[in-house]
């Protein structure tokens, strides 16, 4: 959640659907003072991996509608966003959070769906999704690192 925020904080700020890599690193580092120049270039390489921004030739754009995205006032990135993060529980997360069901309901459902609909034959990757379509919450974003995530499990 928080590397979506921090991938848009620079393009809602400059008004802008694409940046050069540079004009991230500055806006991360010297601008907002969030981070030094290595991070915002790790951070950077994160939002890669997750599959928040694209890069065509010399310019990087969010893969996700950053108008949709609420940047609280008073906005600064944590240290998750230098770690991998785990898109089955931020699915998760953003099913509870946005429909009010606790997360060990979610984590249930997701598990019924596994072994009552589907006889233990599907991945909680993809139990997620089909639960986050159920509740109309956004997954698209999450979906090359629930991927990912499921190639590398």
């Amino acid at each position: 959640m928080s590397l979506s925020l921090t991938i848009a904080a620079p393009f809602r700020h400059s008004h802008r659907s694409e940046l050069k890599k540079n004009e991230i690193v500055y806006y991360l580092a010297f601008k907002q003072h969030w981070m030094n120049i290595e991070q915002a270039n790790q951070v950077i390489s994160r939002a890669i991996e997750e599959g928040l921004i694209g890069i065509e030739g010399d310019m990087i754009r969010p893969l996700f509608d950053v108008s949709r995205v609420e940047i609280p006032l008073g906005f600064k990135p944590g240290a998750s966003v230098f770690q991998r993060s785990d898109p089955v529980d931020d699915l998760v997360f953003r099913i509870s959070e946005r429909t009010g069901i606790p997360k060990g309901s979610v984590v249930s459902e997701i598990n019924s769906i596994i072994q009552d609909v589907f006889q233990g034959n599907l991945t909680s990757e993809a139990a997620a999704v089909i639960l986050a379509k159920r509740h109309g919450v956004e997954f698209q974003d999450l979906l090359p690192a629930l991927r990912e995530h499921v190639l590398t499990s």
